[in-house]
């Protein structure tokens, strides 16, 4: 996916079925999609037609229906997000971002002791 190509809200969503699922039918996304707020059919098809066509999913024949697989990595699709959203709200900062995403008081203890056990990783492989 290039630069330019980022996925809008509802492209996301998609994204996140296809990634968690593997590919699948318009009707199996749209069901997924459905358990979360309401959308029609015909929306889900044409918003995967238009991905298809910027190649962010592509499509396989199966009988009368037509397969969908992501074609843009979820940990690539993360990253570029990422990467605008550090450069655009933290002035670039990535410790500006992990300060601001820490101190919501959302992150459980758990959480904050697999953060620890990375940034040891990282400072032993410096």
């Amino acid at each position: 996916m290039s630069q330019t190509q980022k996925p809008t809200e509802a492209e996301l969503e998609i994204l996140k079925v296809l990634w968690q699922s593997g590919p699948s039918t318009v009707r199996f996304v749209h069901e997924e999609l459905a358990k979360h707020r309401e959308v029609g059919y015909t929306t889900t098809l044409k918003q995967m037609q238009i991905m298809h066509d910027r190649k962010m999913l592509s499509r396989k024949k199966m009988g009368k229906t037509h397969i969908y697989t992501a074609q843009v990595s979820e940990k690539e699709t993360q990253k570029q997000m990422l990467d605008k959203l550090v450069d655009t709200a933290f002035q670039g900062s990535a410790m500006k971002l992990v300060m601001q995403a820490l101190g919501n008081g959302k992150t459980s203890s758990e959480e904050l002791k697999e953060i620890r056990k990375f940034l040891d990783q990282l400072e032993n492989d410096q």
